[in-house]
């Protein structure tokens, strides 16, 4: 725990003791009572099953947001933690949450926050200006291991530099202005700041908490980092249900927090069962075992209708790609990209492996995103073509690469991974492109090594868009060096950071339309498609709040029994 948010914890610590104490059997107590407590302290008289279980497709990767990029850590963590700012219902674009409203400096680098009060975090410790600085003051001091991609990931795309960087850095300060109102101050302009914060990843999390739980006593290497206490076992956030347990490999259980600010739903306990079998999933849903599951297999869609099951799809804001790490010998020839990027047939990859409503890629941001254009290369399916560069760049029998690919889960961009595998690897084939298989287990495994080692070849992953914010796009893939794609390319790198402190819109578009444009030329990945998940519910689920960046927490879930 850095010094600095020590002493940010000096004014509410003392007041922690008496409140965890106080809340310690509040949990066990509103799990004991049936009927679940209404907002009010009022019992409910609701006649549904308050328990809601839902499949997840792999375990989180941590309980801590700060430390985490992946879809079921996110999951777990919009239903414990709250941020700043929220999303429309059914749309991308910020609303707030605990900032009531905020104003920001006509130099793009002050911002006012009006916070709600009445909010408190789960261990009853209040929610107030101080906790915001000292969050905010938390992620800009990480040190070590902290910093890792594998770790800090958001903090460090988004922010850019710590407190031992400040050369880099995007953050400069924050200061409680009085108990319910902050000021953060940028060190530079950036035009997604107020999107960016409804990232889960920035989420409020109780200082007292994570000072108790040592929050940042990680361990490890940034290779494969441990999880502190806190990040295993005491998440501690202002969100409608606060953590009971998690048994890893098999479920997460949250329960209704008594004294949340906002509406208690119909859901008050909630498990989250680890099935990373996408049959197993389905099979669980049609044998009663579970209430949904996420990510359903293209091919199931209509039978899952056709026998009652409810159908929720999301609208696409996602992407998913074939990475191409240029340390690779093979894969630092442009030619050698192109020639991958014609031996694709994204129509045949989609019309066999994804959802209905998934759209071909031809660039790595959804046609809603500012800064989409037509007018970059396409690169058709043409595999003569992918031959002909293969021989122009030396490589005219072809060569031998690694392909990594992910196994035991589900993405809303990839819902079945294997088949995506087996589908391009044939493909690459008939031009002469022969893989080697490597599959690992997503998480820790898969993702610690595509995001913190230069140890594979071509690989699978894509993007599930956090905000409507071009730079959440592009800027997050190829905005600086990263072991991912193995390449360092200085003038790319600067269009994207002049493009995002852009602070007016209209004059960010022909920037970002740039940016584009030399992406497509430079082939640092070869984007594939947009695809369009789908959920799967119980009979009984009459209301699902689904989100096109997956915004969905459960006490908006509308049961009938």
């Amino acid at each position: 725990m850095s010094a600095n948010l020590k002493r940010r914890l000096t004014a509410v610590t003392a007041a922690a003791a008496a409140a965890a104490m106080l809340l310690s059997g509040c949990a066990q107590s509103q799990r004991e009572d049936s009927g679940g407590e209404a907002e009010g302290g009022e019992s409910s008289e609701s006649s549904v099953d308050s328990q809601f279980i839902f499949a997840a497709s792999s375990d989180p990767k941590s309980m801590d947001p700060a430390f985490a990029n992946d879809g079921e850590t996110f999951r777990v963590s919009r239903q414990i933690f709250e941020g700043l700012v929220g999303t429309e219902p059914g749309t991308a674009d910020p609303a707030p949450l605990l900032a009531e409203s905020w104003e920001a400096g006509e130099d793009g680098l002050s911002y006012e926050f009006q916070l709600k009060e009445g909010v408190t975090f789960h261990d009853g410790t209040d929610f107030n200006a101080e906790a915001v600085c000292a969050n905010f003051d938390r992620w800009y001091n990480f040190e070590g291991i902290a910093q890792a991609e594998t770790m800090s990931y958001y903090y460090g795309k988004l922010f850019r530099g710590f407190a031992d960087s400040p050369e880099d850095a995007v953050y400069d300060s924050c200061e409680a202005v009085d108990e319910h109102q902050a000021a953060i101050t940028l060190a530079q302009p950036f035009a997604g700041f107020i999107a960016s914060l409804s990232l889960p990843a920035f989420a409020m999390q109780s200082p007292a908490a994570m000072e108790e739980f040592g929050a940042d006593e990680t361990g490890g290497t940034a290779e494969s980092p441990e999880l502190s206490e806190y990040a295993r076992a005491h998440p501690t956030g202002t969100g409608p249900f606060a953590f009971e347990s998690w048994n890893v490999g098999q479920d997460i259980t949250l329960s209704a927090y008594g004294d949340y600010w906002g509406e208690q739903g119909d859901v008050q306990e909630i498990t989250f069962r680890v099935i990373d079998d996408p049959v197993a999933r389905r099979q669980s849903l049609e044998a009663g075992q579970i209430d949904g599951y996420d990510l359903v297999a293209p091919a199931d869609v209509a039978d899952l209708e056709g026998a009652g099951f409810k159908i929720f799809t999301r609208d696409p804001f996602t992407i998913l790609y074939l990475g191409l790490n240029q340390q690779v010998e093979e894969l630092q020839d442009v030619k050698v990209r192109q020639a991958i990027s014609h031996a694709i047939d994204k129509d045949a990859l989609i019309r066999q492996t994804l959802p209905e409503g998934t759209k071909p890629a031809i660039e790595f941001i959804p046609d809603s995103v500012n800064g989409y254009t037509e007018d970059v290369e396409t690169y058709d399916y043409d595999p003569e073509r992918a031959k002909e560069l293969l021989a122009e760049a030396g490589y005219e029998d072809g060569f031998t690469v690694d392909f990594n690919y992910p196994t035991g889960v589900s993405r809303p961009y990839m819902p079945t991974p294997e088949q995506v595998f087996s589908n391009l690897s044939s493909q690459l084939a008939e031009v002469g492109i022969e893989v080697n298989p490597v599959s690992e287990k997503w998480s820790p495994d898969y993702l610690d090594r595509i995001n913190g080692t230069a140890e594979h070849g071509i690989h699978l992953l894509g993007w599930t868009g956090d905000y409507n914010d071009t730079d959440n796009f592009v800027g997050v893939f190829f905005g600086q060096e990263k072991p991912e794609f193995g390449f360092d390319n200085p003038e790319l790198f600067q269009a994207l950071n002049d493009a995002r402190q852009e602070p007016v819109l209209e004059d960010q578009t022909p920037l970002y339309e740039e940016v584009n444009r030399m992406v497509s030329e430079y082939v640092p990945a070869v984007p594939l498609a947009h695809p369009a998940p789908s959920l799967a519910f119980a009979e009984r689920v009459d209301h699902y709040p689904a989100s096109p960046v997956n915004d969905e927490v459960y006490n908006e879930i509308e049961l009938n029994k």
